[in-house]
């Protein structure tokens, strides 16, 4: 009786070199957000891209000494989609919210690109994955430049000058009720500092904002807080 084939397929070693590709490949998206200090660095990168192509490599050509007989058909595409499945959970965990504000999402959306360069390797489409990884570094270093410019261009941000009683507490309650409205403050410049008739210090500053709201709407809810003389928009103390 003769033995079965121990091997899938007789071109493994040919499989390796898509699989030292999507190790470049995903080590350089991965290298690019170590140095951006991310929650995700090159290791998570670099094991997302490899294991994604990985997963391909064995959804084509792991089953091939199956296909011989009869009666048996397999689709190569179920397992790569269970991989753009799969790395869902892991770009959910790098997302979190605090009050309104999001962190992680370009993170999240990078090991997500960088299962898609893993799976373009090791699904023979090497042209795709560097096309993939240059545009990764075209958004995340070009983009931020234009972002910038652009928000130049909306004029500017918003910004609350508000005068209170020194010594009290107010700002920390101010700076706690920005938050709970939805804004998150950028800047905090210090106007000037006086003394009233009765001996009471009277602090004057200026909030650079960012959120979504009315700004007068948030002014006026400033303004009844104890301690908060006066709150009025601005524009930008830069």
């Amino acid at each position: 009786m003769g033995l079965e084939p121990f091997y899938s397929t007789n071109a493994q070693w040919s499989l390796l070199l898509p699989l030292l590709l999507a190790l470049v490949l995903s080590a350089a998206i991965g290298l690019e957000r170590e140095i951006g200090a991310k929650a995700a660095g090159l290791r998570t990168h670099t094991l997302v891209g490899v294991g994604a192509a990985v997963f391909m490599e064995v959804s084509k050509y792991g089953f091939s000494d199956l296909l011989s007989l009869d009666h048996v058909a397999l689709d190569p595409s179920r397992v790569s989609a269970q991989i753009v499945s799969g790395i869902g959970f892991i770009g959910g965990g790098l997302i979190f919210v605090r009050k309104d504000a999001v962190r992680g999402l370009t993170t999240a959306a990078t090991v997500w690109l960088a299962a898609g360069v893993g799976m373009a390797c090791g699904g023979g489409l090497p042209v795709l994955a560097l096309a993939a990884t240059a545009a990764h570094f075209l958004i995340t270093r070009g983009f931020p430049p234009l972002s910038r410019a652009v928000g130049r261009l909306r004029g500017a941000p918003p910004a609350l000058r508000l005068s209170y009683l020194d010594g009290r507490g107010v700002l920390r309650a101010v700076l706690a009720a920005c938050t709970d409205a939805g804004w998150s403050v950028e800047r905090l410049l210090v106007a000037r500092e006086e003394s009233t008739g009765d001996g009471e210090r009277v602090a004057e500053v200026t909030l650079r904002l960012a959120g979504r709201g009315e700004l007068p709407d948030l002014a006026a809810l400033l303004a009844e807080l104890p301690g908060v003389r006066s709150a009025e928009t601005t524009t930008d103390p830069d």
